[in-house]
Formats: C-alpha cells, structure tokens, sequence
C-alpha cells in the first residue's frame, strides 16, 4: 500500500474512530435505559401491576358553571381547552394542570381527558348541578418506564430526544460498521460474524412470528 493511501486510510480511521466513540457517549445512557425497558415492556404481561386509583369530587362555584354553560351550548361536540378560569379552579382545587389540553363539551357536561406516561386522568364537570369529578389511575414505575420506552404520552420534548437519539445510534452502527470494514482484512472473522448478527433476527422473524 502506498504512503498517500496509507494516510488517507489513517485520517478516514481516524474521524470514524472519533465519530464513534461521541455517539456512544450521546447514546449510553439512552441505550442502556432502552435496554431495560425494552425487558419489561417485553415481559409486561407477567410483571403484575397493581393500578392506584384516586377519586375526588367538588362542586364547581355557580358562577363558573354559567359560563361554562354557555360556552358549551356555543360549542357543542366541539373538543376545545377549558377557559382560564375553570383552568384555574382546577389548579386551586386539585392542583390539577390541564395546559390547555382539548375538552370535549356538551351541553350537559364537558370532560377533559388526561391520559399521561404510567397511567391515565380525567376531570368530568356536570353542566346541570356543577358537580366535578377528577380520577387519576397510576399504574406504577414498571408502566410509566415502558410508556417512555414507547413514547406514549411523553410530550413533545421526550419525543424529539427519542429522534435525535435514533440519529445517534444510527451514526454510532454506521461507524462502527466502517470501521470493521477497515480492520476485517486483519480479522478473519469479522464477516461470518457480522453475518451471523444479521441473519439470526432474520431468521426468528421469518420463522417464528405470526
């Protein structure tokens, strides 16, 4: 091999070694966390969970209850956020945040889903009597931790670390695929195993999922 090829073959070493190890280190604590939670998510069914369920009720003032009358006879089968003010008495009341999510409104009530990583919430206020009632539902870490795994009810922030974490652990195989390339003249091995990695989910996937 020449000089200029031999450096050449250095430099390109060298950035791939460079871009591999800042991957992997913007990637461990994700992939290690991904790796946990991919076990429980994949055992879910045989890990027992026991859901904590906390009712309140309240009587919402009669003055809020007019407004929110009429709002929801201008917005029938409307699904929009509450006004500040109900937002607000449900703060004070409950310590409950809606952030604006969506009601759904009636004329004869309006509900306020509020499902979340782990568990689940709603708030229900009668339009006729006023009466509010708020259920949260936690079904404990095992739950929240595969709900992060799947990204569901995360929010948006979680949503773009699972983006950017995906890139990372692209340009992290990416890398470390080159890099092999560049080593496996010297290893003999480097190949078959590569092709066992690959072949072997193939192989399950083809002969044993449904």
């Amino acid at each position: 091999m020449s000089v200029s090829k031999q450096a050449s073959r250095a430099v390109w070493l060298k950035n791939l070694h460079q871009w591999h190890w800042i991957s992997s280190a913007l990637c461990l604590m994700g992939m290690f966390l991904f790796s946990i939670t991919g076990i429980t998510l994949n055992h879910a069914s045989q890990i027992e969970a026991r859901p904590a369920v906390t009712r309140k009720q309240a009587t919402v003032p009669a003055p809020l209850v007019a407004q929110l009358k009429a709002y929801a006879e201008a917005h029938d089968g409307a699904k929009d956020a509450l006004p500040d003010a109900a937002e607000q008495w449900l703060r004070d009341t409950w310590s409950v945040n809606v952030g604006g999510r969506a009601a759904e409104w009636s004329v004869d009530e309006v509900y306020v889903p509020l499902p979340k990583a782990g568990g689940d919430a709603w708030v229900r206020i009668g339009l006729e009597d006023g009466a509010a009632e708020f259920e949260n539902t936690d079904r404990g870490w095992i739950s929240w931790l595969n709900d992060v795994h799947k990204g569901r009810h995360t929010g948006v922030a979680w949503n773009w670390f699972i983006d950017i974490f995906a890139v990372c652990c692209l340009v992290f195989c990416i890398t470390g695929f080159l890099i092999l390339k560049f080593h496996a003249a010297n290893r003999p091995s480097t190949w078959p195993v590569v092709g066992f990695g690959v072949l072997v989910p193939f192989v399950i996937a083809l002969l044993f999922i449904h």
